[in-house]
């Protein structure tokens, strides 16, 4: 392995006259250039695992979310998020979340939810 040139001093120039003030301040610039992509793609994305998580947060079994999810996923709601879909049947219908998920599991009802998400 051989090793890599000592190139600190000429890759630091541009921070020599800096203050501690604009060190940190030009720290965060670049913290929030890396980090803003990933929460917008986290805003935006989702996953079935995810989703699958968040039901079984919300009281129901790995096999009951894992069974929400997949129909979720066939009425094109996951998008919209699996426990806001329960969330939003359980207002409209007044029903407990519990309630709301199991419900949903009827093919019927998750068809429903397709009209109010539109």
């Amino acid at each position: 392995m051989k090793p890599r040139p000592d190139d600190f001093l000429e890759r630091r120039k541009h921070l020599e006259k800096m203050s501690d003030q604009e060190l940190k301040a030009y720290f965060w610039k670049l913290t929030d250039q890396i980090t803003d992509p990933l929460l917008e793609l986290a805003k935006t994305h989702t996953t079935p695992a995810i989703e699958r998580s968040v039901l079984m947060r919300m009281g129901f079994s790995s096999l009951e979310a894992k069974s929400l999810t997949d129909m979720m996923m066939e009425h094109h709601l996951l998008k919209h998020g699996a426990g806001h879909v329960v969330y939003r049947y359980a207002q409209v219908n007044k029903l407990s979340i519990r309630e709301a998920g199991l419900a949903l599991m009827n093919a019927s009802e998750l068809s429903k939810m397709v009209e109010v998400f539109k």
